[in-house]
């Protein structure tokens, strides 16, 4: 850690100086916290209707400006002084001078800390260096910041802080800013694609007595009233299903899903996807329509269908790569039949390559390790992966000619997972031998097993349409056009362990 220098105050001092500065203000009849301001206009609106206009054409405009944002930096001169506000548009300079805003005015202004908020009234002129700059006639302090920014004194450098204090990050981080108004923009831009392809936005339960949907552990609570045990999903996916019984022939949803596993740059607890469902379509057809949903989108946000990744061009350009399940082991994972077919030598082949495999694990879930170790990460460029083992698809319809695989397929693109979809198994009798599969390998101790789940069952039973069924995952999506490394970059409070605090 470096040093401070010498005779610069450290933060404690900083904020007790500060908290001198409110007490003179409060003394002096200045509210802190003032709710009396009313801003008119955003710097940005001011910034692109005027920053074409010359000095000279300024000074002809009478029009004042109402604005408001947060002080970014403070150039004092004496009687004048140049500070920088930032509200959620843009950034701008303001020259407070003594003269026009009053001896006492200013006197209380001087006060003012970079950090604190305040409201600015004024008109627009150049500087002698040509910058765009509101001439203040008054300056109303909003809020007191207690604490100093961050850029003088240790900066967000340690990137946990920046998670835990997102606050922080997003006064002093443009790029923070910008993945979060991109990812508002990518939400947008796949409701408007699929509302415009007919499909019905609808709403699930987020607390579910059975979970389904995914194989996965689960979070448990406890719903007092009740005195029932319930569980967060892990999907929608079965509750969505359940509406193309119920007639609906289109449904999707934008979902917040909790998972009770681990956490890495590609995987938080609780994460965002997107699912939808659109009877008398199969696998194939969900292809086509997410080849066109990816490739729309980076079209919107970047006038292309190519974009840069972590260093990589990633071609999004339709038709993808498609190969299926045994063909990636083989042509991209080096293996060939004799090596995955065979559950003993699979069963070695992964334990050399350093993962485990457990006591009566069936084979295609070996084979998925398999291909986790050996093709994934090698999926750069956008891949359909399809016709996955029936062992490790519980709720994929079984492929007609070869029950052993599921019409199923997986979409990677960077090395990763971006999106699950699948003919939906449709047969209630296939769908509770599949279950009851589930519920064995659960109570042999698979914690990621799917439940039992005799109300689905039973609204089979009633016949749902033949149907493809997708999930995306939005945290990854947002990744991907975003540039950025980690899930957590992307989340604006991801899970962190509880902050350590002396004393």
């Amino acid at each position: 850690m470096n040093k401070q220098k010498q005779n610069e105050p450290n933060e404690s001092q900083v904020i007790q100086h500060r908290r001198q500065k409110a007490a003179f203000l409060t003394e002096n009849n200045i509210p802190l916290f003032p709710n009396t301001f009313r801003k008119i206009d955003d710097i940005f609106k001011i910034v692109d209707n005027n920053d074409h206009l010359s000095g000279e054409e300024l000074e002809e405009l009478t029009t004042a400006h109402t604005l408001a944002g947060r002080i970014m930096a403070l150039r004092s001169f004496g009687k004048v002084t140049f500070i920088h506000i930032q509200d959620h548009s843009a950034r701008i300079q303001v020259f407070v001078q003594r003269d026009s805003v009053g001896r006492d005015n200013y006197q209380m202004f001087k006060k003012y800390d970079i950090g604190d908020i305040v409201g600015v009234k004024g008109t627009l002129f150049r500087t002698k260096t040509g910058e765009l700059t509101v001439k203040a006639d008054s300056v109303q302090l909003l809020a007191k910041s207690m604490r100093p920014l961050p850029e003088k004194y240790h900066g967000l450098k340690d990137v946990e802080t920046r998670y835990r204090q997102r606050y922080v990050d997003l006064l002093v981080n443009p790029q923070a800013r910008k993945i979060f108004t991109t990812r508002t923009r990518i939400v947008r831009h796949l409701r408007n694609f699929l509302d415009n392809k007919g499909f019905l936005e609808v709403e699930t339960p987020m607390m579910q007595a059975i979970p389904g949907g995914a194989t996965a552990k689960p979070f448990q609570t406890h719903h007092n009233a009740l005195d029932m045990k319930l569980y967060l999903r892990v999907a929608p996916e079965l509750y969505l299903k359940r509406l193309l019984v119920g007639g609906f022939e289109k449904v999707y949803e934008i979902n917040r899903n909790f998972r009770n596993e681990g956490i890495s740059t590609q995987h938080n607890p609780e994460f965002t996807m997107l699912e939808f469902y659109w009877a008398y379509v199969d696998f194939k057809d969900l292809m086509s329509i997410t080849e066109e949903m990816f490739s729309t989108l980076a079209q919107s946000m970047f006038d292309s269908t190519k974009i840069t990744y972590q260093g990589n061009t990633i071609d999004l350009t339709p038709p993808w790569t498609k190969l299926s399940f045994y063909e990636s082991l083989e042509k991209i994972g080096g293996l060939s039949q004799e090596d995955y077919m065979s559950i003993e030598k699979a069963s070695d082949l992964v334990k050399k390559l350093g993962d485990k495999v457990q006591t009566g694990e069936k084979l295609g879930k070996i084979q998925a390790k398999l291909f986790d170790i050996l093709v994934e990460p090698k999926l750069v460029q956008p891949h359909f992966i399809y016709h996955y083992p029936t062992d490790i698809s519980p709720l994929s319809r079984k492929n007609d000619n070869d029950p052993t695989i599921t019409d199923r397929f997986e979409l990677f693109i960077t090395g990763r997972e971006m999106a699950n979809a699948f003919s939906e198994l449709n047969d209630p009798v296939d769908q509770k031998t599949r279950f009851e599969d589930q519920v064995m390998e659960k109570e042999a101790g698979d914690d990621e097993a799917h439940f039992m789940d005799e109300d689905y069952v039973r609204a089979l039973e009633y016949a749902m349409p033949p149907a493809g069924g997708e999930g995306i995952g939005i945290d990854r999506l947002v990744m991907l056009f975003t540039d950025s490394a980690s899930i957590r970059e992307v989340i604006l409070f991801p899970l962190l362990r509880p902050e350590v605090t002396s004393g």
